[in-house]
């Protein structure tokens, strides 16, 4: 079975494509903005022009521009190749991305949230949540239950503030470790996770 991995909820663009499990094809490429424009070409420029039987899609936190177009492509292809699609959590593919480097590792993800925010949540060595995501102001986050491990857009910073020293890890999430997310954190439900309120807000 192939499998397409989408990934645009941070300022990385990243696809991987499986067949059986095994990684035939990605693209990793660190944007910033403009992922409506090239997250379409990028796909097609993967063998089969990408075409999998199964589309894991990154349902944020994130970008909130990002999390909509991952989502909306993912949705369209599912469309067009009679595909199933699962959703993923953003920070859960960066725990999988950063256990790669240090298997069997417990850890705290960091990633920036914007508007003041950072977007944290604590892995288990299994990588499944041990905390529940919060979206806190960076003056909290070092008070936040951390791991020795912090890996994100934002580690690098959360281990500057802490006063116990820890490892830091300062990545993005890649496409190409989504196989290594646990399966029971997959889910058929492909809505956007913000992690916070939207900015904008209905006139009363």
């Amino acid at each position: 079975m192939r499998q397409l991995a989408i990934e645009c909820a941070s300022e990385a663009c990243s696809l991987a494509l499986f067949e059986d499990g095994a990684l035939i094809a990605s693209r990793h490429e660190i944007l910033g903005r403009g992922h409506a424009e090239r997250l379409i070409p990028f796909i097609e420029a993967l063998p089969d022009r990408g075409k999998a039987e199964r589309i894991l899609v990154s349902r944020g936190p994130g970008s909130f521009t990002g999390v909509r177009i991952g989502i909306a492509a993912a949705r369209a292809l599912a469309l067009a190749w009679q595909a199933e699609v699962m959703s993923f959590p953003t920070l859960a593919l960066v725990a999988a991305t950063a256990q790669s480097e240090h298997p069997g590792q417990a850890l705290t993800v960091c990633m920036n949230g914007g508007h003041g925010e950072w977007f944290m949540q604590g892995f288990d060595a299994a990588g499944m949540p041990s905390t529940e995501l919060a979206a806190l102001p960076i003056a909290d986050a070092a008070n936040f239950s951390l791991e020795k491990l912090i890996a994100g857009n934002r580690a690098k910073p959360l281990g500057a503030a802490c006063e116990e020293e820890h490892r830091v890890l300062d990545l993005l999430p890649d496409a190409r470790h989504a196989l290594a997310i646990p399966t029971s954190l997959l889910s058929s439900d492909t809505s956007p996770l913000y992690g916070r309120a939207p900015d904008a807000k209905l006139p009363q």
